[in-house]
């Protein structure tokens, strides 16, 4: 069963204004907000979602980027994941 004391936050981290569905700056919250985000974004993250709603972390960092991470398996962490749909660019930050 899955833990949902955890509170999972996806925000739309960078659009290059081409995708019609989301703009940098978005913020929903999963699973409350699933039918408002794209299904290809959804997708996308639906394995970083899953190592969060268990409490997991994964191992890469990301340093001196603006992706850089943070890992607390006490607290807050985050991940980024870029949206597969072929001609847009949306960057989606999970915490």
């Amino acid at each position: 069963m899955v833990n949902l004391s955890y509170d999972i936050e996806i925000e739309i981290f960078e659009s290059d204004g081409i995708c019609k569905y989301h703009k940098a700056g978005e913020k929903f919250n999963y699973p409350q907000d699933n039918g408002k985000i794209c299904p290809w974004l959804l997708d996308s993250m639906n394995s970083m979602i899953r190592v969060l709603l268990y409490g997991g972390t994964l191992p890469w960092t990301y340093n001196d980027t603006p992706y850089e991470k943070n890992i607390d398996p006490n607290g807050i962490t985050t991940e980024f994941v870029r949206c597969t749909e072929p001609t847009a660019r949306i960057i989606a930050k999970i915490t």
